[in-house]
């Protein structure tokens, strides 16, 4: 059973979210401030995490952004005020995986949740039969991109990137010179059933040039083709 952890100050929304996950297969537990969540998510280490932007204590953005640097990829929905575009942008900037605006509907929350885990468990799977082959390595220039580690060198340094930033630098790597629009990454990567913006693709594509340059931005790697979309050089 996988297990979810809300991190939500609203009671009503909390409960509510509680009750769904029960009745829908999943071990709901909930934090009703920021600090009890980050302390949560390292004593429990759910499979996935709801996360509310406004909290007391520590806010989204913070808990979001300190478990990146530390090296925890466990997928991350953040929860963002309706009209609010700047509040999904940000949150996608500090390496959420998605996000759901409120008011939201229950059918569109467990949708979403659906839908990251099973791109977290495709990209998570990890047969012994494969590793006693050899790691998978694509080699394109100096990128090392090594799908069984999870990890993309470049040169003689590494680059941290989250799940969702390795999918998509991967598959453009395997098809480089070709042209994605913004919908096809978004069907390749996220999948057919997000809902999310164009704009997703574009924060991950500007953090995946950061962490390949090492923070310079550049487009050494990827390019942008106006009016198309993205190729890997």
């Amino acid at each position: 059973m996988k297990k979810i952890l809300i991190i939500e100050d609203e009671p009503n929304i909390r409960e509510l979210i509680l009750y769904n996950l029960k009745t829908n297969g999943y071990d709901g537990i909930a934090a009703e401030d920021g600090i009890m969540g980050i302390t949560m998510v390292h004593r429990e280490k759910p499979d996935l995490v709801l996360l509310d932007i406004m909290l007391p204590g520590k806010n989204g953005y913070d808990i979001c952004k300190e478990l990146r640097e530390e090296g925890n990829n466990t997928p991350i929905i953040m929860i963002t005020a309706k009209t609010d575009e700047s509040d999904k942008v940000m949150g996608l900037e500090c390496g959420a995986d998605d996000y759901i605006s409120k008011p939201f509907g229950i059918r569109e929350m467990m949708a979403r949740i659906k839908a990251v885990l099973r791109r977290y468990e495709v990209t998570s799977s990890d047969e012994p039969a494969e590793r006693d082959r050899g790691d998978s390595v694509l080699e394109v220039g100096d990128i090392y991109i090594n799908a069984d580690r999870h990890e993309v060198r470049i040169g003689d340094r590494y680059a941290e990137l989250t799940t969702r930033e390795f999918e998509l630098l991967k598959f453009m790597a395997e098809n480089r010179g070709h042209v994605f629009s913004r919908d096809q990454l978004l069907n390749n990567i996220w999948g057919i059933d997000y809902a999310g913006e164009t704009r997703t693709v574009d924060v991950h594509i500007r953090h995946i040039r950061q962490k390949l340059s090492n923070g310079e931005g550049d487009d050494k790697y990827i390019e942008t083709i106006r009016g198309r979309g993205y190729k890997f050089r």
